[in-house]
Parts: structure tokens; sequence; C-alpha cells
């Protein structure tokens, strides 16, 4: 298994214990609203951050389809 795949199960398992959710259940919804390839090549940025960071990306994607815009702007 490579560490990929290692990071998205430990990811997706606290992600799912952390909104009160069933890990399959999670997954379910990743696949439908098309974004489980998203949260997993999401790797090289979310195991750098804090795992909240990545909870609120993944709620991004859920709800917009889109990963949160950190950029600076003035």
């Amino acid at each position: 298994m490579t560490k990929e795949m290692e990071f998205f199960l430990f990811l997706i398992e606290r992600y799912a214990k952390a909104r009160g959710r069933v890990t399959g259940d999670v997954l379910k919804e990743w696949d439908e609203k098309g974004i489980t390839e998203k949260v997993f090549d999401g790797y090289f940025e979310y195991h750098q951050e804090r795992l909240e960071n990545a909870y609120e990306d993944i709620d991004s994607l859920v709800t917009t389809g889109k990963h949160i815009d950190y950029t600076y702007k003035e």
C-alpha cells in the first residue's frame, strides 16, 4: 500500500469520526459528488497541515466541488 493510500484511509476515517459519520457513508458521498480523487490527490497538501484544515477543504469540496482558495488578496 502506498503512503498516499495509507494517508487517505487515515484521513477519511478521522474525517468521518470528526463529523460523527460512518466512514462508508462518507466515501459514498464523496463518490457521488465526484470528489474522492480530489481528496486522494490532496495528499501533498493535507499531510503537511493540521487535520482541521484538511477537513475544512474537504467540506468545501463537498459543498462547492472546489478547494478553498488560500491565495492572498488585498
